[in-house]
């Protein structure tokens, strides 16, 4: 008897995972995306996995939280890690992508594959199962009120925002200079402001014109981990002064002193001629953005590839919605919610519950028990944090050494924990990936 294929509804990062995950283990697979034919707010390509954020996958280190996950992943197979780590670009110490070679790889991969049958529509209600929704924090308005209903009062929402690529010929680098934190590697673009000048460009921040929220967001919720650039200003003169325009550690060429403030630029292609602002993530109206941002020295005839949007994100208060396997409490046995939508922010961690959802399913349709995460790893320390949370403050959260168990000893020193922390995760994972191989 033949087994059925598997439905995936949505082709962003964690469903093109979930996709690659469930043929890799020859089991048949549907994947649903609606671009081109609707499109969101935040998305310009018609690829799979397209990346419409930053174009940064996070550290890299293989100490530091995101790299033990980028590890964990790679170990998995992931197709996400695979592509990511052939369209690399410059980032120091972080996971940087050339978007379109990246997403280009992703949907060539699926395209190929002799399982993978890939249709072109919208979807607007739950699938009958087998079936992962992965639609993501841009579900369109229709299966967002589906999923709704199987969630009941505990779905929640947030918004995002997306930072401006300008082109790398337009920056002025008489006056930005090149240079990685700690005379690390050279990766970044740094242009320096003067206290004048911080205190200029902090004022026409603030009291620049934002885009007009929709109806959905009369008030917005942002999550702390992704606020605007606008929204930190407004905190307080020095908020951007001492985080992400923080000057530490980037001395003026050919002196000792520091500048009283640094915007960053991070390359965002592989040609090297976009580069995105980084940590200015943004609601501003277009016009604005490009009156204001040419405020930061050495941007002053800047040409905008791409200027920030602000977009709704949706995802379900996890504790409460769902179970320890991806399914919603009390709803189908045969559907699983995966990606940024159940709760966990950030591009690899969605794709880690893309993977977590498509191993469940698979295990379900081959009669396997489910697999079993050891918290002590990335996904398992994710996976428990979605299902430990206190539902009435729960938030995305991005993976971090404290939802990792604590070490058997206390240790201080924060490298010496993280490099614990990794070894410990390896050693906890190996036994996962010997029960996944003989099945």
């Amino acid at each position: 008897m033949s087994r059925p294929a598997v439905k995936v509804v949505g082709g962003g990062l964690a469903g093109a995972e979930a996709v690659w995950t469930l043929a890799s283990r020859g089991i048949r697979v549907i994947l649903y995306e609606m671009r081109p034919r609707t499109s969101t707010p935040a998305h310009k390509t018609d690829f799979l996995a397209e990346v419409v954020c930053s174009n940064s996958f996070g550290a890299d280190a293989p100490t530091s939280p995101a790299g033990i996950l980028k590890r964990e992943l790679r170990s998995l197979g992931s197709l996400i890690m695979e592509c990511a780590d052939k369209a690399r670009v410059p980032a120091g110490k972080a996971l940087a992508v050339d978007r379109d070679i990246f997403s280009g790889l992703v949907t060539e991969a699926l395209e190929n594959h002799p399982l993978v049958e890939i249709v072109r529509e919208e979807v607007t209600s739950i699938p009958e199962g087998p079936a992962i929704i992965a639609t993501g924090p841009l579900t369109s308005p229709s299966m967002a009120e589906e999923i709704k209903k199987l969630a009941g009062e505990d779905y929640l929402s947030f918004f995002d925002a997306i930072a401006p690529v300008v082109e790398a010929d337009s920056i002025d680098m008489a006056i930005a200079f090149r240079r990685g934190r700690w005379g690390q590697e050279d990766d970044y673009i740094n242009c320096p402001f003067t206290r004048e000048e911080y205190e200029a460009f902090i004022k026409a921040l603030t009291t620049a014109e934002r885009a007009a929220p929709h109806d959905f967001e009369d008030s917005p919720s942002w999550f702390e981990g992704c606020l605007p650039v606008e929204v930190m200003a407004s905190r307080g003169l020095d908020t951007l002064r001492f985080g992400p325009m923080r000057p530490v550690g980037l001395p003026l060429p050919g002196t000792d002193r520091e500048a009283w403030a640094v915007a960053q630029l991070r390359q965002d292609n592989k040609e090297g001629t976009l580069y995105n602002i980084v940590g200015f993530q943004t609601s501003l109206r277009w016009g604005e953005q490009e009156r204001v941002f040419r405020m930061i020295p050495g941007l002053e005839r800047a040409e905008f590839a791409r200027f920030g949007v602000m977009h709704r994100n949706i995802y379900v208060n996890a504790p409460a919605a769902l179970d320890p396997f991806l399914r919603f409490k009390g709803g189908p046995q045969d559907l699983f919610l995966a990606g940024q939508i159940t709760g966990v922010e950030g591009y690899l961690e969605s794709t880690a519950m893309g993977l977590a959802a498509a191993l469940n399913a698979a295990a379900l349709l081959l009669e396997k028990p489910f697999p079993r995460w050891p918290r002590e790893t990335a996904v398992g320390a994710l996976l428990h944090y979605l299902g430990d949370a206190v539902e009435r403050r729960f938030q995305p959260m991005n993976v971090n050494l404290g939802i990792f168990p604590p070490l058997a000893e206390k240790v201080r020193n924060k490298a010496r924990r993280a490099e614990l922390t990794a070894l410990r995760a390896e050693e906890a994972l190996a036994p996962l990936l010997e029960d996944l191989a003989g099945r």
